[in-house]
């Protein structure tokens, strides 16, 4: 397995449909996924560049949706001490969250599902 063929980050069809009509309202669009309890730690959509990232948090990937840029997915360097060896899959279910991400008028609200890396994954991706 390459670098290439694996990554951290995937997102359901249920996700790539609500991005899309996300993206169609608000153009461009990114996530960071933060530490603390209860919606803290889900994961945020917003407008690209509306949430300033830095030294404090890692580029996990971008995710390829059809009809859209590439939406990247950014997490708190804290929290990724926690997440590094897990695949990371963002989807949607009902209901609203609480905070500033993009969906939560919608009715909807994103989440993480995530299932440990294989070795092969692991070693592809360098860890």
């Amino acid at each position: 397995m390459t670098a290439s063929q694996a990554n951290r980050v995937s997102l359901t069809p249920e996700a790539a449909q609500l991005l899309r009509s996300l993206a169609g309202r608000h153009g461009p669009l990114m996530f960071h996924q933060s530490g603390g309890c209860c919606d803290g730690s889900s994961p945020m959509c917003f407008q690209a560049g509306e949430f300033l990232t830095g030294d404090a948090d890692v580029h996990l990937g971008d995710l390829d949706v059809s009809g859209m840029d590439p939406v990247p997915v950014w997490m708190s360097r804290d929290q990724f001490a926690y997440w590094s060896h897990t695949h990371l899959t963002i989807d949607v279910v009902r209901g609203r969250g609480s905070g500033f991400s993009l969906e939560a008028p919608t009715g909807n609200r994103f989440l993480i599902r995530s299932r440990l890396l294989t070795d092969d994954e692991l070693d592809a991706l360098g860890t």
